[in-house]
């Protein structure tokens, strides 16, 4: 019988009998291909998936009555930035995506957590990238040595399906998923059918054996995750791994988590023995501050319910052509124009005229207002060539009419600076009187952008 021809698109996943030059799902231009349909086995089962079926029995159907209700099971990964990004640990049967660059340590990361989880749990390591004398190599390399630790070099899965049904694991890691193919569907590893069923089997597992299982995948060149979105809606938590490769420092955000908060974030460094933890990332991304300069100013942002300082810096220089560029890093495009507009209308510089640029030190991305007033004295502190005293610190939305407004968690925000040894905070006024400041830490209260401007940029006596 010939095998039904399909059409999926590469951006969500999405099924259609026909071709389109637009995915009807997520309206993506050129992303529809063809695929054959999955050729299924005797009884109308894939090979992977009946390997599952055939480990873990049929399931019948209960009343909700009888389920229990007892929480989810949670253990301690040995890195305690993991730990936070996940919610307080991994949990028992859950299908975890870690997904970034080529090279940015997510097989690093995985190899590293076996150290702690092999003292409780037996763990089965599946590389589809590198042999088992490669492992061994890095293994050794990051100081990872227990015999409850098993790792084998395998892409088909029908194959691994049988390895986990010897060895039993507790744990599985499977690296990655674009290497793992199901012998019975035509398609090659990596394509969309091979990595939509080989999702669905590790989910099988992961849910019917209870089974916590990390699987690794790789990022296309827009930075989401390589092969359909489905993967994120079928997964219990996508973890994302970002960095720049020239850098040593590398930051984990959970885009998704069923079992806790998708704010928080975890910061690591690479190190030559692997990564190493990093528990107060404000002292690292205001190391190597320089002191005077004009067009940097530091804000405090809440990343889940740690509050972080950042350095924002700004750059304004008067255009050569007609239409002045604007470039942002780390900070929202959109905003930051919007921002541009406020500070000419309302502030009184004149900067449509000028080159402007802003940049998030250390690869942090800040994507909630309270940055707004910190990026306003950045930008205005290079447009007059002042610069801001080094112990201020700027926390504060900015309206479209220039006023200040109040953010969130203000309290925790002003504990981190004082804690810090930052002196002076300019804060939203409505909130200055009802805010208690810890001895040392003088509030600058500010209505609007002028006076914040002039408080900030005011030289000391």
């Amino acid at each position: 019988m010939k095998a039904k021809t399909m059409f999926y698109c590469t951006a969500c996943g999405n099924e259609t009998p026909k071709w389109a030059g637009r995915c009807p799902a997520c309206g993506a231009w050129n992303t529809v291909v063809e695929q054959p349909e999955p050729v299924r086995t005797a009884g109308g089962k894939t090979s992977g998936k009946a390997a599952v079926r055939a480990a873990q029995g049929v399931r019948r159907a209960c009343p909700v009555t009888d389920l229990q209700t007892a929480e989810e099971i949670r253990f301690p990964t040995g890195m305690g930035e993991l730990d936070r990004v996940l919610g307080g640990g991994a949990v028992k049967g859950s299908l975890v995506l870690v997904g970034g660059a080529p090279g940015i340590g997510k097989s690093t990361l995985m190899l590293q957590i076996c150290s702690k989880l092999c003292e409780t749990s037996k763990v089965l390591y599946v590389s589809g990238e590198e042999s088992e004398h490669q492992l061994k190599l890095r293994a050794k390399r990051l100081r990872v040595e227990n015999s409850n630790l098993y790792v084998i070099s395998e892409t088909c899965l029908g194959d691994l399906m049988e390895s986990v049904a010897a060895e039993q694991p507790d744990i599985l890691i499977v690296d990655s998923i674009q290497t793992l193919y199901n012998d019975a569907l035509d398609s090659p590893a990596g394509s969309i059918s091979q990595v939509k069923d080989c999702t669905m089997a590790l989910m099988q597992l992961a849910k019917g054996q209870g089974i916590t299982v990390f699987v690794i995948g790789h990022v296309n060149k827009e930075g989401s995750i390589a092969g359909p979105k489905v993967l994120e809606h079928m997964v219990d938590c996508v973890l994302y791994f970002e960095g720049d490769q020239h850098t040593t420092y590398r930051i984990l955000r959970a885009a998704k988590n069923r079992f806790g908060a998708t704010n928080e974030i975890g910061v690591f460094e690479m190190q030559d023995q692997g990564l190493a933890e990093v528990e107060n990332p404000s002292e690292m991304l205001l190391s190597g501050r320089p002191d005077d300069a004009p067009g940097t100013c530091v804000t405090c942002v809440m990343e889940g319910v740690r509050p972080v300082l950042a350095e924002i810096q700004a750059l304004v220089v008067t255009s050569a052509g007609g239409n002045p560029r604007r470039t942002s890093n780390g900070f929202d495009y959109n905003r930051a124009a919007m921002l541009l507009a406020v500070l000419e209308k309302r502030g009184g510089l004149r900067v449509s005229a000028c080159d402007a640029y802003l940049n998030i030190i250390g690869g942090l991305s800040l994507d909630e207002p309270a940055a707004d007033l910190a990026a306003v004295i950045a930008l205005a502190s290079s447009y007059l060539d002042a610069p801001v005293p080094g112990d201020l610190v700027a926390i504060g939305e900015v309206g479209l009419t220039g006023e200040l407004r109040s953010v969130n968690q203000l309290s925790q925000r002003i504990s981190e600076v004082h804690r810090l040894g930052f002196k002076q905070c300019v804060v939203p006024a409505h909130r200055a009187d009802t805010l208690k400041a810890p001895e040392g830490l003088r509030l600058i209260p500010a209505r609007n952008i002028g006076e914040a401007i002039r408080a900030a940029l005011r030289r000391r006596e």
